[in-house]
């Protein structure tokens, strides 16, 4: 009886197939929309972990400032740190791995008659440890070309593209902003990092030659220390903390004038982000799939009174009204699954192609998948029960009167 009831649901989609595709089109649509929403925004949240993580391992930045609320100091009226900061660091807290203060600028350097305007970044050669930077050929620069200040810079792959195309720039020197440098190295492409920033767009240098032929001070903006392999971010965090407000001459009960940032934290919180705005998104998107399941219940309604006179029939030679409500919930659960794996074969395709142009991965979540065609199933019953459980309640004789 069963298989008999789903060959008379499929028998009456074929009869009408341009009304049976509209009906399933809010289903096929609301389907599609919950699991490409909720790809891609798994997608953009993998993303910008492995951005974070980018930047490098158990990484914590220090700046001067504290600017996370509203009414605090952004920085500019507290001291900045100093070289000794960063020898006091390196000296004290046992569980880092490597220390680097950093200075950053913007400058136009040019070779032979290209020029490109870039991101300076004074540092020193524990930054490359810090930030995970490798090296495609050449070597980073010394201890002796550190502490003499010496113009020798180690580049990204941005610029050397932009200044030098594909030849090997080691060895070879550009000018930055009124000093020439020596290029001797050149970092391994790591490409975009978080909010579309050009990681490879980059020159880096000596931050005693940045302070000297640039900024004009010994002032340090920024401070980035790499915890060792097992531990404590947060206790590390807390040393920092506590040796930097000793060195401020920070008095208890006074807020810090500078900010400690864990880049783990700044990943879970974007990644919270992003997961929330997935949800919501793929809530707004749910919303189509009860407007399909109306459009099934529309349809059955108006089945029920096209259908009215067989139904009668069927009914006078003696089909029970279970099977008749059978009959009738198949179609509408039919409709609603054919729907839905339609759906589930756009998304499929739709989420590949959109998180190639987004430029996030694409991540196959089962699980999502699997309750969205299990919703639209459930759309079909809840939707159709109504009209179904009309065509059973039918009175056979007046439904045979039915014109």
């Amino acid at each position: 009886m069963f298989w008999n009831t789903i060959h008379l649901a499929l028998s009456q989609m074929r009869r009408n197939l341009l009304r049976s595709f509209l009906t399933m089109l809010g289903i096929v649509i609301g389907v599609s929309a919950v699991i490409t929403m909720v790809t891609l925004g798994n997608g953009a949240t993998q993303s910008v972990s492995n951005q974070i993580a980018s930047m490098g391992s158990n990484m914590l930045m220090m700046r001067p400032g504290q600017d996370r609320g509203p009414g605090r100091d952004d920085g500019k009226s507290s001291p900045p740190f100093k070289l000794a900061d960063v020898d006091a660091i390196r000296a004290q807290i046992g569980s880092i791995k490597a220390v680097a203060p950093t200075n950053s600028a913007s400058a136009t350097v040019v070779a032979g008659a290209k020029n490109w305007t870039t991101s300076i970044t004074g540092t020193l050669s524990d930054y490359f440890i810090i930030s995970n930077r490798k090296l495609a050929a050449g070597r980073y620069f010394t201890d002796a070309e550190e502490r003499a200040g010496k113009p020798a810079c180690v580049i990204g792959e941005t610029v050397r593209t932009k200044l030098f195309g594909k030849e090997n720039p080691v060895g070879s020197s550009m000018r930055v902003g009124n000093f020439s440098c020596e290029i001797v190295g050149l970092l391994v492409a790591k490409g975009q990092g978080g909010m579309g920033m050009d990681q490879d767009d980059t020159v880096i240098m000596p931050i005693r030659t940045v302070q000297r032929r640039m900024s004009g001070n010994d002032d340090i903006a920024g401070i980035q220390v790499s915890a060792r392999d097992g531990a404590d971010t947060s206790k590390v965090e807390e040393q920092l903390s506590l040796l930097l407000r000793e060195r401020r001459h920070i008095s208890e009960g006074e807020d810090d004038n500078f900010d400690v940032m864990d880049t783990r934290e700044i990943a879970e919180t974007l990644s919270g982000t992003t997961k929330v705005l997935t949800g919501l998104l793929g809530a707004v998107a749910a919303v189509s799939l009860l407007v399909g399941g109306i459009g099934i219940m529309n349809i059955m309604l108006v089945s029920v009174t096209e259908r009215t006179r067989e139904i009668g029939t069927r009914l006078a030679i003696g089909a029970l009204e279970g099977e008749v409500l059978l009959q009738f919930l198949v179609e509408a659960v039919t409709l609603s699954s054919v729907g839905g794996l339609v759906g589930l074969l756009l998304a499929a395709g739709g989420s590949m192609i959109l998180a190639g142009l987004m430029q996030v991965p694409y991540l196959f979540d089962l699980r999502i998948n699997v309750v969205a065609f299990l919703f639209s199933a459930a759309i079909g019953v809840a939707f159709g029960y109504l009209p179904a459980k009309r065509a059973a309640s039918l009175d056979p004789i007046e439904a045979l009167r039915h014109e």
